[in-house]
């Protein structure tokens, strides 16, 4: 793993904040690292606020959709609210739907199969419209691309509102509205929302139209949260002050459907709950039977009515796990048998691998294999699957060049799905690989690890963590801080622990002579060469240990590097 020093933030800066905020300099380093320089940013950083929300409107169409809504709720119109059925489409749904139930009496959510339509729209969701009389689709998290069927329905006579985060196509769908702030000819302010971010900014826009204060929406928040770390969209700007009022919702009033995952956990939610807890959870309906399950499960209004769902979503959690582990291990024995080929990418299928489990198969295979991966299975009559990058390489832009050989793709820079022929797949690999190989660099092909500061273990206490802690929410641009401290070694308590004996419990003194302990999970092989009194390179995070009624701090070790290893 590489170590790479984020820029070493402007001495002035640092000064000047340090004396505006009254904080410690540590804490102003890496406050500027963050681009927060003045008492205001920091004001806006440290205390979140609805306050702080864009105006919607300022949004390309959304006067378009609020009329068009408007027009539906006037004339009790039959509507139905279409999403993806990932974390990201179902928090949508069950978001516009929770909100709309108020002013139409008639609302059919739905969710595509993942194995007979896969992503976005699709005939057979427009169709069933048609049948059930709805004259007006609501789409989120999908489809930017979606020209042919946005097409199809106003045939049909049935309009369109698109509210998507995607990067769209060279033309715009002929939808009533399209919402989506990477338009090129959208001015909104933020154009990080995730999908269910800018169904929170349609509701913010309806709830504007009606009237009514925008602290009222509060309660849909934990939806918005849920959807922006799952969709591991960059934690700054509107994003940040969402998942911060959505993280309180979801610790002071969780929803029904929440309260079933959540009653075991013992110490505060955090975003990372969310991503591990929550995510997997919700993403499991849709994977291995239907997201239409999921939104039951989110728009469920009593624990009654919640606990049937969120006992079957658990079920289908396990069996998840339990696929995917399998399919992974099957995945790597492919591997092994093509590497004699020196490859920049990764790409295996099997027509019996589950469709559903794919894209946690290409993140394993990462893991160990660390190149831009895809993993395909069959679906129907063609090729299905999913796409995963390593850090700094854009997969997305990878695939356009091989849009040759490929059905149809969608997707972001780190994550996307494809389709495609049976016969087209030779061609692809060679397609996906020369694209990869021409244009990845030698330190994208590294696993990596962006570190903030050099520190000694003096500079730590609990002040600092306090403040630290009130950085929080956490996530892409505002990641948790990663500290270095060299020129370590045992003090004589590092020990071996875990079921397995595979993790290091670090007892370790730095140059200064201040002994800190840590945990270092998978890092038992290096426990010999540490008792040898070898000196090492610490890189980590900070976190509290409860122990006996005891909270203390420790390091959460995420690498240690030998002196030796580095000078030879």
């Amino acid at each position: 793993m590489q170590w790479i020093p984020k820029p070493i933030p402007e001495t002035e800066l640092v000064d000047a904040l340090e004396q505006s905020l009254g904080v410690p300099q540590l804490i102003a380093k890496l406050l500027v690292q963050r681009n927060i320089t003045s008492f205001e940013t920091a004001k806006d950083f440290f205390r979140p606020s609805l306050s702080a929300l864009h105006d919607p409107f300022l949004m390309k169409d959304m006067e378009l959709a609020i009329k068009r809504i408007q027009k539906a709720i006037t004339a009790q119109e039959r509507i139905m609210i279409y999403g993806d059925y990932d974390v990201d489409g179902t928090t949508s749904v069950a978001l516009l739907f929770s909100y709309l139930k108020t002013y139409l009496d008639e609302i059919l959510c739905y969710i595509p199969d993942r194995y007979t339509e896969g992503y976005g729209i699709s005939q057979k969701g427009i169709d069933t419209a048609k049948e059930k009389k709805i004259s007006l689709i609501i789409a989120l998290d999908c489809g930017i691309k979606a020209v042919k069927w946005v097409d199809y329905a106003t045939d049909l006579g049935i309009d369109f509102i698109i509210c998507d985060h995607h990067t769209p196509g060279a033309h715009l769908p002929a939808a009533v509205a399209v919402l989506d702030p990477k338009r090129s000819d959208c001015s909104y302010p933020f154009d990080e929302l995730c999908g269910c971010g800018i169904g929170f900014k349609l509701i913010q826009a309806l709830q504007h139209h009606f009237g009514q204060p925008l602290e009222a929406l509060t309660p849909f928040l934990d939806l918005v949260a849920t959807a922006i770390a799952a969709d591991i969209v960059p934690m700054i700007g509107e994003n940040r002050h969402l998942t911060y009022f959505g993280l309180e919702q979801l610790r002071m009033h969780p929803r029904p459907g929440f309260q079933f995952f959540l009653k075991t956990l013992k110490r505060q939610l955090s975003v990372s709950d969310l991503v591990f807890i929550i995510a997997p959870r919700i993403n499991a309906a849709g994977r291995m039977d239907h997201g239409l399950n999921a939104v039951s499960l989110l728009t469920a209004t009593t624990l009654e009515e919640a606990l049937p769902i969120a006992r079957s979503i658990e079920f289908f959690n396990t069996e998840r796990r339990s696929t995917d582990e399998r399919i992974t291990e099957e995945a790597l024995q492919q591997i092994v048998l093509q590497e004699a080929e020196n490859k920049a990418t990764t790409v295996v299928y099997h027509p019996a691998w589950h469709k559903g489990v794919v894209g946690i198969v290409a993140s394993r295979l990462i893991e160990k294999y660390y190149r831009p991966t895809v993993v395909l299975t069959a679906s129907g009559d063609v090729l299905a699957g999913s796409v995963r990058s390593v850090s700094g390489f854009n997969v997305y832009d990878a695939l356009v060049g091989c849009e040759a050989s490929l059905l149809q793709f969608g997707g972001h820079k780190y994550a996307a799905g494809l389709t495609l022929e049976p016969e087209q797949l030779e061609a692809f690999k060679s397609a996906f690989e020369a694209q990869v190989k021409a244009t990845i660099t030698p330190e994208q092909q590294i696993p990596s690890q962006r570190y903030d500061l050099e520190i000694l273990f003096s500079e730590i206490s609990p002040k600092i963590f306090r403040i630290m802690h009130q950085m929080e929410p956490f996530g892409p641009q505002n990641m948790r801080p990663v500290f270095v401290t060299r020129n370590c070694k045992d003090s004589g308590g590092t020990r071996l622990v875990g079921k397995d004996q595979n993790h290091l419990k670090l007892e370790m003194v730095d140059t200064d002579g201040v002994v800190f302990s840590g945990i270092g999970f998978g890092l038992g092989e290096k426990l010999l060469r540490i008792k040898g009194q070898e000196f090492f390179d610490v890189l980590y995070t900070l976190e509290e240990n409860e122990f006996n009624g005891t909270v203390s701090l420790q390091l959460k070790v995420k690498d240690i590097v030998f002196k030796s290893d580095q000078t030879s």
